[in-house]
């Protein structure tokens, strides 16, 4: 690998559409997020800036260790948070603006990629031995191991449908057959794929592990500065790359011209749009019953998909 490839592989993760790219556009839709919420609830909400200047000013303060506390666990999570957040959008937004630089397995590595932030705020929380932490690292386990079932049985119907595991494929697939949405079996797996983004986003009616008012941030509960700033932008990074993936899965294809390109972001409005009013008009479930929703009704819904699926429906 020559010096060129190595610079354009750190624009790619750095810059655009790495970390930078996802960072600051994700923390725009989370202004977008609180926008809207304020509007159904009555509210002005804040400018446009405000989750810029929350950012800096935990960035501004220092990180404290708890007593106690695994150092290496505990600082290392709000990092690896970040860096599958990074990796994952890379793949999405390589798929989005150059589906042929994608490779064979990219959506498998992709689905592994968008659980490290799951798994470093069960690593943060058991690492600060704080109770809070500990009662919602152990909340985020079982939440993982929910939801990630319907995850995957949504992707798998896309594989299964288009058979093959590329971006590149999946995007072909759809310029000559149409939207995945179209057909039963696409329908139903969207259905599912976005209810359990709403569970990996920790968004109402899913922010069980969290639960501020319970918990007071779960797993984040002892976290402050540079170590908070980390998980809420790796959040704001995947409330960005999970409706791209769900729009591109779902409801591409997106082509370069100004219409492909307009729809494409139509279609992504709307989908923050629904996640946002889905957080802002239901109240948290207990566990069991976020447990009971993903593993009898998403995980059925998913079963019937990908079965509908494999007769071509």
């Amino acid at each position: 690998m020559n010096l060129s490839e190595l610079a354009l592989g750190a624009l790619y993760t750095l810059i655009f559409p790495g970390f930078l790219f996802m960072a600051v556009v994700g923390l725009l839709l989370t202004w977008v997020d609180r926008k809207v919420a304020a509007i159904v609830q009555s509210r002005m909400g804040p400018p446009w800036y405000q989750p810029f200047a929350d950012i800096g000013k935990l960035l501004a303060k220092r990180m404290v260790l708890p007593r106690g506390a695994q150092a290496v666990g505990f600082l290392a999570a709000p990092l690896l948070s970040v860096i599958g957040a990074t990796m994952a959008g890379v793949i999405v937004f390589r798929a989005l603006f150059a589906p042929a630089s994608g490779f064979m397995g990219d959506l498998i590595v992709l689905i592994y990629l968008s659980m490290l932030p799951a798994i470093a705020l069960i690593i943060g929380g058991a690492s600060s031995r704080s109770p809070f932490g500990a009662i919602g690292a152990s909340r985020e386990m079982s939440m993982v191991l929910a939801y990630e079932v319907g995850f995957l049985l949504s992707a798998i119907t896309v594989m299964v449908k288009v058979g093959s595991i590329r971006f590149a494929d999946i995007s072909s697939y759809q310029v000559l057959h149409g939207s995945l949405a179209w057909s039963l079996s696409g329908i139903l797996a969207l259905a599912v794929l976005l209810l359990c983004m709403q569970a990996k986003l920790g968004f109402l009616p899913f922010d069980i592990s969290e639960a501020d008012t319970e918990l007071i941030g779960g797993p984040l509960a002892e976290y402050s500065g540079v170590g908070l700033a980390l998980f809420k932008i790796s959040r704001a990074m995947m409330f960005f790359f999970l409706p791209v993936l769900a729009v591109l899965l779902f409801l591409g294809p997106v082509q370069a011209t100004f219409l492909s390109i307009l729809a494409f972001l139509v279609k992504l409005l709307a989908v923050l749009v629904l996640l946002i009013l889905i957080k802002t008009t239901h109240a948290r479930l207990r566990l069991d019953q976020a447990l009971n929703f993903f593993w009898t009704k998403i995980a059925v819904v998913g079963l019937i998909a990908l079965g509908l699926a494999l007769l071509g429906l």
